[in-house]
């Protein structure tokens, strides 16, 4: 078991006085939940899940209320320590916070440093904001119905009762009745199962503490192979050999992990392959990594989005953001951790451009495009006072918090030196949730010799100010160059010179600098001939490309030149992933023409007849 902290409420702006999580009605500077107990029976006819929960509460100072999120919950009783209770229910002011549970607690039971079972039974709606409900028709097999979640960041609160802030952890054990033939999963240690010719019912368990968000749960038709003694890799029957090909090195990435910022402390280090309508590229479920099957290029290309989610098991899991106003401490360490992996694993020069193509075709981007320099979703640390944070989701906490730490590598004595750092960071707030000033705080005790070079980085403007970073950091350019060339070779090249351009150089890049290319290619003004388009997919053969980023950003280059032989291939990669496909079903939507736009009408059906769910 884990050592469960008390709850670190975030600090006002400016760092001063505590304050609540404002994603989050729990009353947490009163109470907190260390340890859960839930006994689920999952219904796919419903779409609906019914149970109970018990929650093990703290009492930190005296109250006579425990107030827990919820979300569409229908809540039957209430009891603690046996002895049923009152309780009530209240809106919030924004639906999508849900509404609050109000417990009133027996008077023996609300003084400081009292411990009382808190045991609800309720089931969650069919329309659960956490839980995506698939048919068979819906599956890769089309064999039986799958289920499964995705509570981050807000969404717990729709399967169960909680405080559902980043800033509480708890310890839980669970208990999964499902149809039998099915297999159940969670963000836990399987325990086993037990059944009969009807229902199945699975056990876990989940020792360390985690917080609301990590709580995920999968039912399907599934297989199993093992990677290593402490890696396997679930999907479908059809999926599962090529999963396990694809994902096979994973025991290797986790063991490079180590070697960065200490042992992995889960026990356990398994994944799960989801249909294509899961829509994310990854999620970091404790002990059962979410996964899109997009991953599966048949080269093993797109694999570091596995070192992505295995350092989430330091940063994010271990050591937590206690709000999501803090959420680059989740995602800008563990870009960089990811990228630190990478760099062991392949080269330093590979890390030096994974940054550099951060920097320049995700946060650019971002910044000027899907929101303006102005916006203040473009700070790190933001105020979500009345927002849904899944509005301020963008890539801006992943690519300026790794940039940050980027720069603080550079100027603090190199990868060496900061690794010590980040070793000694992870195991100061492990088990604990923290906020930006205490890692400042923490930085500056850490580098206390180094206060002067710290003092020279403009970490306000960087912290809090809208917009891109104050400064860039020195990336190693040495892949870039070679990119730079080969752009530069099809950009320059007439109808004549382009029959010159040989496979060579783009055969022998690695596929981030080969989406690197053709990304840029898609960026440049005017246009791209089609005489070059037809030349690029004969020498290159994108048109069929198992990576699914080449593959996209081909089919953008050709979209933007309205390239017509481009339409029917756009098709098949739509119908294939629906979900991730939508910018470029709008995209080719808008092309001239009436016979664009009418094969794509005829053979794409509306997004309502595929019941896509609210996370599409």
């Amino acid at each position: 078991m884990c050592n469960i902290q008390p709850p670190i409420v975030r600090r006002s702006k400016g760092g001063k006085g505590p304050r609540r999580d404002p994603c989050s009605a729990a009353n947490i500077e009163h109470a907190t939940v260390t340890h859960m107990a839930i006994k689920w029976d999952v219904h796919f006819q419903l779409k609906m899940i019914v149970g109970s929960v018990s929650l093990n509460v703290k009492i930190l100072k005296d109250t006579t209320k425990v107030f827990l999120d919820i979300r569409d919950l229908s809540i039957r009783s209430i009891t603690v320590e046996g002895t049923e209770v009152e309780f009530r229910i209240a809106p919030n002011s924004y639906t999508f916070f849900g509404s609050k549970l109000c417990v009133y607690l027996p008077e023996d039971k609300s003084t400081a440093g009292t411990e009382i079972l808190i045991h609800i039974t309720y089931s969650t709606s069919n329309e659960a904001s956490a839980l995506q409900w698939l048919k068979k028709e819906q599956t890769t097999d089309r064999k039986a119905p799958y289920l499964f979640s995705q509570s981050q960041a807000i969404h717990a609160r729709s399967i169960v009762p909680c405080m559902d802030t980043p800033s509480v952890k708890m310890t839980y054990k669970a208990e999964v009745s499902v149809s039998a033939g099915l297999t159940c999963l969670m963000s836990a240690i399987g325990e086993g199962s037990k059944g009969d010719e009807e229902r199945t019912t699975f056990f876990f368990k989940q020792p360390v503490g985690i917080p609301s968000y990590l709580l995920a749960i999968v039912v399907g038709l599934l297989e199993k192979r093992d990677i290593s003694h402490r890696c396997a890799v679930w999907a479908e029957p059809s999926v599962v050999e090529k999963a396990h090909w694809e994902f096979n090195e994973t025991e290797d990435i986790l063991a490079c992990a180590e070697s960065i910022v200490g042992p992995y402390i889960w026990g356990r280090y398994d994944m799960v392959c989801l249909p294509a309508t899961f829509p994310f590229g990854g999620m970091e479920n404790p002990c059962l990594t979410f996964l899109t099957p997009t991953l599966i290029a048949g080269d093993r290309s797109l694999v570091s989005v596995i070192a992505h989610e295995i350092a989430h098991s330091w940063s994010g899991n271990l050591v937590t953001n206690s709000s999501w106003e803090h959420f680059w401490l989740n995602e800008g360490f563990t870009m960089f951790i990811e990228r630190k992996i990478c760099g062991r694993l392949v080269s330093e020069s590979y890390r030096q451009f994974m940054a550099f193509n951060g920097w320049t075709n995700n946060l650019i981007p971002a910044v000027h495009e899907q929101f303006t320099p102005s916006h203040p979703f473009t700070k790190l640390v933001q105020e979500h006072e009345n927002v849904d944070p899944d509005v301020a989701f963008s890539c801006v906490p992943y690519e300026k918090g790794s940039a940050l730490l980027f720069t603080l590598e550079q100027k603090l004595g190199g990868a060496e030196v900061f690794e010590r750092y980040l070793r000694d960071y992870i195991k100061e707030f492990s088990h604990k949730a923290i906020d930006t000033y205490q890692w400042k705080e923490h930085l500056y005790k850490y580098f206390h010799a180094e206060k002067e070079i710290l003092d020279s980085i403009d970490m306000t403007t960087w912290l809090f100010d809208v917009g891109m970073p104050p400064t860039k950091p020195k990336y190693d350019e040495e892949m870039v160059v070679d990119c730079d060339k080969l752009i530069k070779e099809w950009i320059e090249a007439d109808e004549n010179t382009v029959k010159n351009i040989t496979r060579d150089m783009y055969g022998s890049m690695k596929p981030l600098q080969q989406i690197e290319c053709i990304s840029q290619l898609w960026q440049h003004d005017p246009p791209i001939e089609h005489y070059k388009l037809e030349a690029l997919n004969t020498l290159y053969s994108l048109n069929d490309s198992e990576n699914c980023e080449i593959l996209l950003n081909w089919i953008r280059l050709c979209v933007k030149s309205r390239w017509e032989p481009i339409v029917p291939r756009a098709i098949r990669f739509l119908n294939s992933q629906v979900d991730s496909s939508t910018v470029v079903l709008s995209t080719v939507i808008s092309l001239d023409g009436p016979l664009c736009a009418k094969e794509v009408r005829d053979n794409f059906p509306p997004f309502s007849s595929i019941d896509a769910s609210h996370h599409s």
